[in-house]
């Protein structure tokens, strides 16, 4: 009996302790990171949107007399794009198109 269970610990030492199947790879390519720099001269904050493709992208809200640095996710470097940024008052907007993000991008509203 003490054979057996040997034999059994043995077999099952030398199937764990076998060669295993490993998959090398490299890290994942990295997105070069764009961002508007906004800088917004008003007294009340704005909502800043990208539209890339007729869609509006919200990029987040920039409080008056302040600026702050929205980062343009999903978006590739050298992608036009429309700015705008809407008053939360009376929803009037600012604009800024053909702007071809890279880095990043300086803007002042108004």
């Amino acid at each position: 009996m003490k054979a057996f269970i040997a034999a059994v610990m043995l077999a099952t030492s030398v199937a764990a302790c076998g060669p295993r199947q490993v998959e090398v790879g490299s890290a994942p390519a990295t997105v070069a990171e764009v961002a508007v720099n906004v800088t917004n001269n008003l007294s009340e904050p704005v909502n800043v949107y990208a539209r890339v493709n007729g869609e509006d992208m919200f990029l987040g809200q920039v409080g008056g007399g302040s600026a702050m640095s929205l980062p343009v996710k999903g978006i590739s470097t050298g992608t036009t794009v429309e700015l705008r940024a809407a008053r939360m008052s009376d929803k009037y907007t600012y604009s800024k198109s053909g702007v071809v993000l890279s880095g990043t991008y300086l803007w002042q509203v108004p």
